[in-house]
């Protein structure tokens, strides 16, 4: 039977301290238009939940999800820019 003792080390020789790296962060932070649409949209989606639709819900829900499609559109394409710019 092996050991795997010298494989472990290996993995926990890192030491992780809990918090997010600076590139975490500003992925978070690229991302944060996106995440307050789809908590927009959660919040329609929920305040609807015990109440028939009107029109004007139905509207507000419209808006939210249109918003959610937007962000994730701008974040698509500003990662499409940011990686067509390499060699080819």
């Amino acid at each position: 039977m092996k050991s795997i003792a010298a494989l472990q080390a290996v993995v926990t020789a890192i030491g992780f301290d809990g918090e997010p790296s600076d590139a975490e962060l500003d992925a978070i932070e690229r991302e944060m238009p996106l995440i307050v649409a789809e908590l927009d949209l959660l919040d329609v989606e929920i305040w609807m939940l015990d109440r028939p639709a009107t029109v004007l819900d139905e509207r507000r829900i419209r808006r939210a999800r249109n918003r959610v499609l937007d962000e994730r559109r701008t974040l698509t394409n500003r990662a499409g820019v940011a990686q067509s710019g390499g060699a080819a």
